[in-house]
């Protein structure tokens, strides 16, 4: 309770900041909808929304599967070989900088306007952090248990299967926390370029109606969306590595 009651405080007095400031008579409901009004769309347009978040879920999560199966498989391939490594890993943080905005009417016109840009655009911005993460935690194993493995006369694949996919697993789920709360972001972009449904096109389509409580309304539902995928994240983590939450409590 002691760790959630200044979160919750906090939550309250930003509640209570947005209601005394879409009071306010120089605040037009058009621009900030209040807090009430954002609650009676809920009811109001409870089924559209519902709708289409479901769609955007399952453009995140189809997304940020395809991010971990790519990510996981080219930090791996990378730290295997050092040369793929020196060739790609500069590419890899060069592609960081082509703005996404840019690549999704891209995507949208080389995948036509179905789920697959949206995959396409998750993905991406899923797949560096992810990538980047697992490629530190395989190559942070200490070398004693390196020595130990090879004393052992372990194989590579052994070595890797026993000793550095397990070290790398807290590094994983760092990435994978931070993939998940940006995967939204990238399907609402993805709606954005084209979609016929989903959260970020109901968004999109309520701000050009002068629809504010709606809009808001999807903007609250992508926030629990996101905070609730990272919070699965971390539950997944103190279930699959247990000793690193002991560790880092001692």
């Amino acid at each position: 309770m002691r760790r959630w009651l200044p979160a919750s405080a906090l939550l309250l007095a930003f509640v209570g900041a947005w209601a005394w400031l879409a009071s306010l008579p120089s605040v037009d409901d058009l621009t900030l909808a209040s807090p009430a009004e954002v609650w009676g769309a809920f009811g109001d347009d409870r089924d559209l929304l519902l709708d289409n978040a479901r769609v955007t879920l399952v453009e995140v999560l189809l997304g940020l599967v395809v991010s971990i199966v790519a990510g996981v498989t080219f930090a791996v391939a990378m730290h295997l070989s050092r040369t793929l490594r020196d060739a790609t890993y500069p590419l890899l943080v060069a592609s960081q900088a082509v703005p996404i905005v840019v690549l999704a009417p891209i995507f949208v016109l080389a995948f036509d306007y179905g789920i697959g840009p949206k995959l396409a655009i998750v993905a991406l911005i899923c797949f560096f952090p992810i990538t980047v993460n697992v490629l530190d935690g395989l190559r942070s194993v200490e070398q004693d248990h390196l020595k130990l493995m090879r004393s052992f006369g372990a194989s590579r694949l052994r070595t890797l299967r026993s000793v550095e996919v397990p070290a790398a697993l807290p590094s994983f789920f760092s990435g994978l926390r931070v993939a998940a709360t940006v995967s939204v972001i990238g399907a609402v972009f993805g709606e954005w370029a084209g979609a016929d449904e989903g959260l970020g096109r109901l968004v999109l389509l309520g701000n050009n109606q002068l629809q504010t409580p709606r809009v808001y309304a999807g903007v609250v539902l992508l926030t629990l969306m996101a905070v609730a995928l990272f919070t699965l994240v971390t539950l997944l983590e103190r279930l699959t590595c247990p000793w690193n939450r002991s560790e880092r409590t001692a």
